[in-house]
């Protein structure tokens, strides 16, 4: 698996920088910024930017924030008048020259005017006006030539050969991405089946959850590795002629955000469901190793294995989100360190606001690590109870009895009752008629218990040996005989309604009466015994 996931990111990698040795430039996302900031005055400061020639970085001009869009503009306009006139002229090399006019450095090209360099274009490079004329002169003298041997008949067509080596390239890269995706999601598609009988099933339920998880991961990343090729060739083919060269830049400027942003959230997508395979990975590992537990301690251990996968996505979801957030601000070129400390004091304010929220949090967090009740248990919470079907960080949500989900505040949980934790017993009264021999109603009732206790369908619920306690008490309805069943996680209610069918049974056979609830009426006045029944005097 480990070798899927490098190779992948090995294609993705021969797709960005594979790139021919080529006359085109390709700039870094970086370097497509707003222009930059020298001094921190409001109208002058002093802002720079690039010239550009056929999508090719020629050189930087400064100038006023107030006056410098249009020089840069103006510039960008002369340089490409002039270089278009060069083009189709027959000289082989341009003529570039310094005239000096009222104590300033032009630059013109063919006799063409081009600029004047002023003082902040000096001071950018940090030398007087001349030099950095001749600088200039320099690159133009240098990229006018290289320009105009691009646009000759023999490079166009070994640029044209280049390109489509390239879109073959592309198209043999994209196929042989497709057809290893495809392979491995028929691979996928074989059910996993339990490697020995005793496994168990909440393993195989992980299993399967990490093994969707990670092909969720693998097809986003195949995503990433065809966008990649395409998106990489296309730009590097556009790179290849003078005249799409310029593309490059529009290109990169328009999808310079977008892109960051969309690399952040994919990013943050495939961190979250990898983290997943991971978590499902590592809960397996503990299942697994609880083959040499007993098996109560080895079901309790599913237990809090679930809830421990479900609470652990949750955090690192909103791990991941937050930090996805972070980047995605830090993409669009806002400073977060004021918003992280912004975000501090707002914090201190909304947890004075929402202390019930941190007490739910801190009551969730204990009820998990000190494995009070987990996902799968039956408890009782005041005047409501049933089974837990959710458990996260805040609340608690059970259905009882009648179907009705309730949902219970970590904080307000002080008091629980697990009715299945490790184990459960049956509690059981048996009510015997006064005038039954209660010997052998005793006797009876442990010969019953004993035998459901060696029956096969039973064995595996009942833990230990049932005890018959005696005669508890006397009751309206006879002699209460308590008898304690030790059971499985849950299963005390179906095998105490097994060992009252099978006494009632047994009872019927033995001609042993259940008495039903009885009432004696004592009536000492005289007077009223002698009143005849019909009511009538003699």
């Amino acid at each position: 698996m480990r070798l899927q996931f490098l190779a992948i990111a090995g294609s993705m990698a021969i797709a960005v920088v594979s790139a021919p040795k080529v006359t085109a430039q390709i700039p870094f996302l970086t370097d497509f910024q707003a222009p930059s900031k020298v001094s921190n005055d409001s109208d002058n400061r002093i802002v720079s930017d690039w010239i550009y020639l056929d999508g090719r970085r020629l050189f930087q001009i400064a100038g006023t924030k107030t006056n410098f869009p249009e020089r840069l503009k103006n510039v960008q306009q002369n340089l490409q008048e002039i270089s278009q006139n060069y083009f189709r002229s027959t000289a082989k090399e341009p003529k570039v020259e310094i005239r000096t006019i009222k104590e300033s450095p032009v630059i013109y090209v063919n006799d063409q005017y081009l600029m004047t360099i002023t003082a902040q274009d000096a001071g950018l490079r940090q030398v007087d006006g001349m030099s950095s004329a001749n600088q200039i002169t320099d690159v133009l003298h240098q990229d006018l030539q290289q320009a105009k041997r691009e646009r000759q008949t023999q490079f166009l067509i070994q640029q044209g050969i280049i390109a489509g080596a390239s879109g073959l390239a592309m198209i043999v890269l994209s196929w042989g991405v497709r057809r290893w995706q495809r392979r491995l999601e028929y691979e996928s598609l074989k059910p996993i089946f339990p490697t020995s009988a005793a496994d168990k099933k909440i393993t195989t339920q992980l299993n399967q959850q990490h093994h969707r998880h990670l092909q969720e991961v693998k097809k986003r990343l195949f995503q990433l590795t065809q966008a990649a090729i395409w998106g990489s060739g296309t730009f590097i083919i556009l790179g290849l002629f003078p005249y799409t060269r310029s593309l490059q830049v529009g290109i990169l400027s328009a999808a310079q955000i977008p892109l960051r942003l969309g690399v952040v959230i994919l990013g943050t997508y495939v961190a979250v469901r990898f983290s997943y395979a991971l978590i499902d990975r590592f809960t397996t590992t503990i299942v697994n190793s609880s083959a040499l537990l007993t098996p109560e301690s080895s079901e309790r251990l599913q237990l809090r294995v679930s809830t421990f996968s479900g609470v652990t996505k949750s955090i690192t979801t909103i791990v991941c989100a937050g930090v996805g957030i972070l980047l995605a601000l830090v993409a669009l070129g806002i400073d977060i360190v004021p918003l992280l400390a912004g975000a501090g004091l707002i914090g201190v304010a909304v947890s004075l606001a929402s202390q019930n929220l941190i007490k739910d949090a801190i009551n969730g967090f204990l009820i998990i690590l000190e494995d009070q009740y987990a996902l799968g248990d039956v408890i009782a919470v005041g005047d409501v109870g049933g089974l837990v079907e959710n458990l996260n960080l805040r609340m608690t949500q059970v259905r009882d009895a009648e179907g009705r989900l309730i949902t219970i505040p970590n904080s307000e949980i002080k008091i629980v009752a697990n009715l299945s934790s490790r184990w459960s017993r049956a509690d059981l009264t048996i009510p015997v008629s006064y005038q039954a021999n209660i010997d052998v109603a005793l006797k009876l009732i442990e010969t019953v218990a004993l035998e459901m206790d060696q029956d096969p369908e039973w064995l595996r619920q009942i833990v230990e040996t049932p005890k018959v306690l005696g005669v508890d008490h006397f009751g309206d309805r006879g002699l209460i005989i308590r008898v304690w069943i030790k059971t499985q996680p849950l299963k005390q209610w179906d095998v105490a309604r097994e060992y009252r069918r099978r006494l009632k049974v047994a009872f019927d056979q033995a001609g042993i009466d259940i008495p039903v609830p009885q009432q004696a009426i004592w009536v000492n006045d005289s007077q009223l015994l002698n009143t005849p029944m019909n009511g009538k005097a003699d």
